[in-house]
């Protein structure tokens, strides 16, 4: 074994000391760096070349460090799978494809004939180091996450083609093992006249069990991930069925003979839409990695790093230069090249090499196969956990400078003429209307979901109670249901403001709170009726949404939002000349992105018009469908086509507003009867300029609106004879 992986006895050998150091190394690296303007990555990575066997020997490279080290590379490509835009992968995959194929082949086909005629390698030697530089390890990705860069274009490129090139490289190394036959006396002997049934044999068995996993996946995961999400909702146990379908990816990648961050990254794109981006979730994932896992995987690798071999003859410092020098130069051509080719901005440029620059974890795990194979040899060795050293702080500046400059551009002050003024003029603040906890915890998420994260204005929590016998009793049970989605809502890194009022009147209790906290929209859930009821709307909902002029969304869950695959929005004639028509499409959009549902929006066509001109303009990445609605009298036509993963969005309109029409006086009667079961949000827009109608009360404008006439209730009586 070489020199590198030998090491004397460490000074620190305790497990609690050992995991004492690498805490100070994680809390006071990002520390030191900022003060030095340096990324912390970088920082994790030098402190594990100070503490480690090649430094002042604190530490040694052991058990703990792999395993930790092994769950971080996955963390990254778990993430890097959950946070990938798949909409925006579809409509691309040509890029993705292309991209893919040069970040691999050009740098392979350099550092092959490099390998050859510079450094005199065998042909499998240089076929090995070709594998090695072809295939390129995210390591710069939680930069991205910093400035809230996943779901650029350049960034969901450079995610996917890494994963491209780096299942090549992987096919390509495993083609190596492969062809790798003992000869006589006991030597190995690389040939590449290997019989071809041989070969044809060992890829048609590989090419089985890669189909039988990638099918088996794609089919069994999502069955069993919302089978799962609807029967248990414990935070804890959610984490570990997450955390147990990557390591099982993993693992059964691992048997077919590739490397596990593969399945890794398959399982986190299966696992995309049904984690949404700020779900507790989702928070949970990425603080246990981002606090632990990763930075003890970068900590591994710099212990790796011999920064002394540099030193001892000018052989590895040769290798090294000329490693870094022709992968990294060969990453670079590709990264331009396709920037140029996909008309991107120089900018988008630099992110698509910064991202696909480094090499880690990826490049040790196989450059250890050649040394199985006795391809490698000390210098090579050596010369490829340096060269690790050096790309990655490639990779890690330039990703971090070309962060900012995309930044600065989306913020331009140009664009803040408009983004900025909208931003600023933007009223949004949601009032949550929570009373029962079977619902409230769905209701919070739900609101998490649409808020606007820009302005992190939070969300307000309000419980009204009635002011009766019973008041103090149920203020207590009040008070502790918006203790428990407080919590919720730290766990989603979200502000959350509560309060419990007593009221005579709940709408009136409603109202008030929401002119005091200056809200613009109100969420509640809906109650379940098991017959048709005049009372439809519930007790005061009705005197709620006819005295208050702005958006209310009522809501009723059957099961969890994550697990919906389909959103079915019926959208009435002339709701485009609501003065709340793009309040309720930015909710709706938000909403559906975060979840990664298709949604069909059915509605005249002059509505439906309108629509699609919005999502093209402001969420390209949704993936809508437009069916045209003729009249809303087919609005039970619908019920056919809803199943129970759908979600069912009724757009509604107030009496004696533009889009108001006969027919939704018959909207209670035909849920009841046709959506009956189903998940069901019903949006009551912004109307009459968004002020509070009874504030503007006259003689000749009731406050109050009965749902249901004299007239409707004899129609019904006749009705039902």
């Amino acid at each position: 074994m070489s020199s590198l992986l030998l090491a004397a006895t460490p000074l620190i050998t305790d497990p609690t000391l050992i995991f004492f150091v690498v805490l100070l190394i994680i809390l006071f690296a990002p520390i030191v760096m900022s003060k030095l303007r340096i990324p912390h990555i970088i920082g994790m990575v030098l402190a594990g070349i100070v503490v480690g066997p090649y430094g002042l020997n604190l530490l040694a490279h052991g058990s703990s460090f792999e395993i930790f080290g092994q769950v971080g590379l996955y963390y990254i490509l778990f993430l890097a799978g959950l946070e990938m835009d798949l909409e925006s992968v579809r409509r691309s995959t040509r890029n993705f494809l292309i991209f893919g194929l040069l970040t691999c082949l050009v740098p392979f086909g350099m550092t092959y004939a490099v390998a050859q005629l510079l450094l005199d390698y065998s042909h499998p030697t240089a076929f090995l180091l070709g594998c090695i530089m072809a295939s390129n390890t995210l390591i710069a990705y939680p930069v991205i996450g910093r400035y809230g860069l996943q779901k650029h274009p350049s960034v969901a490129l450079s995610v996917g083609s890494s994963m491209i090139s780096l299942f090549l490289a992987l096919v390509m190394l495993a083609a190596l093992a492969a062809m790798y036959t003992n000869s006589i006396e006991g030597q190995k002997l690389f040939t590449f006249s290997t019989p071809l049934p041989s070969q044809l044999l060992f890829w048609l068995f590989f090419l089985v069990k890669l189909s039988a996993f990638l099918v088996g996946s794609i089919m069994l995961i999502p069955r069993l991930t919302r089978l799962f999400l609807r029967r248990y909702s414990d935070a804890v146990m959610q984490y570990i069925f997450v955390m147990s379908v990557m390591f099982l990816s993993a693992a059964l990648t691992v048997l077919i003979g590739l490397e596990g961050i593969v399945g890794a990254f398959i399982s986190g794109l299966i696992l995309n839409r049904y984690i949404p981006r700020v779900s507790p979730l989702m928070n949970r994932i990425e603080f246990i990695g981002n606090a632990l896992f990763i930075p003890y995987f970068l900590i591994g690798v710099g212990m790796l790093i011999n920064v002394q071999a540099l030193f001892n003859g000018g052989g590895v410092v040769w290798v090294v230069l000329l490693i870094a020098f022709i992968g990294t130069f060969g990453k670079a051509v590709a990264a331009y090249f396709s920037s140029l080719l996909f008309r991107l901005s120089q900018q988008d440029g630099n992110m698509m090499f910064g991202l696909t620059s480094a090499h880690a974890a990826g490049a040790i795990a196989m450059v250890m196969v050649g040394v199985r194979l006795d391809l490698v040899n000390d210098d090579m060795l050596n010369g490829v956990v340096l060269m690790i050293l050096v790309t990655c702080i490639i990779s890690t500046l330039l990703t971090e400078h070309a962060a900012q400059k995309i930044t600065l551009s989306n913020y331009s002050p140009s664009s803040q003429g408009v983004a900025g003024g909208v931003a600023a003029s933007d009223d949004e603040k949601i009032l949550l209307c929570v009373k029962y906890p079977e619902i409230a915890p769905q209701l919070l998420d739900l609101s998490i979901l649409i808020r606007n994260q820009s302005l992190n204005r939070g969300v307000v929590a309000l419980n009204v109670v009635y002011d009766d016998e019973h008041a103090s009793t149920l203020r207590e049970q009040g008070l502790r249901l918006l203790e428990t989605l407080k919590q919720q809502a730290v766990a989603s890194d979200v502000r959350l403001q509560t309060q419990v009022r007593l009221a005579s009147n709940i709408a009136n209790g409603i109202k008030h709170a929401f002119r005091e906290f200056a809200c613009s929209e109100i969420v509640m859930g809906m109650h379940v009726h098991t017959d048709v009821n005049p009372k439809f709307w519930g007790e005061f909902i009705q005197s709620l949404y006819n005295g208050l002029n702005r958006q209310i969304i009522l809501m009723r869950f059957v099961q969890p939002m994550t697990t919906l695959r389909r959103i079915q929005v019926a959208v009435p004639s002339r709701a485009e000349y609501e003065p709340g028509f793009h309040r309720w499409l930015e909710r709706l959009c938000r909403f559906a992105t975060q979840l990664d549902c298709r949604t069909v929006f059915h509605g005249r066509q002059e509505s439906l018009d309108l629509i699609e001109n919005y999502i093209w303009t402001h969420h390209k990445s949704m993936k809508a469908e437009y069916l045209p609605m003729k009249h809303w009298n087919e609005l039970p036509r619908l019920a056919s086509s809803i199943s129970p993963d759908h979600l069912f969005v009724v757009v509604t309109a107030r009496k004696g507003t533009i889009s108001y029409k006969n027919a939704l006086e018959r909207l209670p009667d035909e849920l009841q009867h046709h959506f009956s079961g189903t998940n069901l949000m019903i949006i009551f827009p912004d109307q009459y300029g968004g002020t509070l109608k009874e504030e503007g009360m006259s003689f000749t404008e009731a406050q109050h609106h009965e749902e249901t006439s004299f007239y409707d209730t004899i129609l019904r009586l006749i009705h039902r004879k």
